[in-house]
């Protein structure tokens, strides 16, 4: 029957954050032998590897992952043992670690995980970067799930998987309303702002222009949706946007919607990979409620 060694654990937890046995020895005061033995002998013990090299850089596995979660979990029981005899209720959190991508929706993004928020038994923890570094950071057991505005191709090296999670109808917002605006060929010339060329939705926009032979002004292309809600917001122009981005200006007026554009969404995936211990928070947020859709309303005749 085996047994864990509390000192074992802390041994581990040093190595996983250095990523490196020598600076982790040296910061024990123990010789790196010594600690690689211990090392070993836990491993022994759980019957899992739990690091494998890369680049001079010790990186966890999955089972490693896993491990470093319980570790950090029973570290945090013993500090709660004393918050308990001093008179402090401890608590249990379980800790989610979700990846999203710059050009992602802040307000998609809140109302995704703020079920998670109102639990004092979870504590989130948020990245947001580039696509690729992230899911580097997914292989790596940095974190658990990635939100994105693209899916990734599922092959057999790495078995991601794209979970559409929902989709949400684009508009043309600017600050006042345009009775006599006509889609698209009130665009002639227009002053534009734009999400850029990598932006899953500009491609079909620019197609659609091209097809009516309408050339606007653009005035500025952005990449992240929260400077594309700002520029919205401050710039004298029509901006193509998802309605969810700007979803509280347009319910307060500050912005109108000019024209909604029906054939023309934007998606919103989360990423996984295959886990042998996956993190059941993410089963959760697949499962659970999804942000609120746009809704769009009846018409006799279809829009564009």
């Amino acid at each position: 029957m085996s047994f864990l060694n509390y000192h074992h654990l802390r041994y581990f937890r040093a190595i996983a954050q250095t990523g490196n046995l020598t600076r982790a020895a040296e910061h024990l005061n123990i010789s790196p032998s010594a600690l690689s033995i211990q090392l070993g002998q836990l491993e022994e013990s759980l019957g899992q590897e739990l690091f494998e090299r890369r680049k001079k850089r010790l990186e966890l596995t999955e089972a490693g992952r896993l491990a470093l979660d319980y570790a950090e979990t029973i570290f945090r029981s013993g500090e709660e043992l004393l918050d308990a005899l001093k008179h402090r209720v401890p608590k249990q959190r379980q800790i989610l670690r979700v990846g999203a991508v710059a050009t992602l929706s802040r307000n998609f993004q809140l109302e995704l995980l703020r079920p998670f928020l109102a639990r004092p038994d979870v504590e989130l923890v948020l990245r947001t970067g580039a696509l690729r570094d992230l899911l580097g950071m997914l292989e790596a057991h940095a974190v658990d799930i990635v939100l994105s505005n693209l899916p990734v191709p599922r092959d057999a090296e790495t078995d991601l998987r794209s979970h559409l999670l929902d989709e949400q109808e684009v508009s043309l917002v600017a600050h006042r309303k345009n009775a006599r605006f006509r889609f698209p060929e009130s665009l002639e010339g227009m002053p534009m702002v734009l999400p850029t060329l990598e932006s899953s939705i500009r491609g079909p926009f620019d197609l659609l222009l091209e097809q009516h032979g309408v050339r606007p002004q653009i005035v500025a292309e952005v990449t992240d949706m929260a400077m594309l809600r700002l520029l919205a917001r401050e710039a004298d122009a029509v901006t193509l946007v998802p309605r969810v981005v700007v979803r509280d200006e347009l319910r307060t007026g500050t912005l109108v919607e000019l024209h909604r554009i029906r054939r023309i969404r934007e998606s919103f995936y989360a990423i996984t990979p295959a886990r042998q211990f996956p993190n059941p928070l993410v089963k959760e947020l697949l499962g659970g409620p999804r942000p609120e859709k746009s809704r769009t309303p009846k018409r006799k005749k279809a829009g564009t």
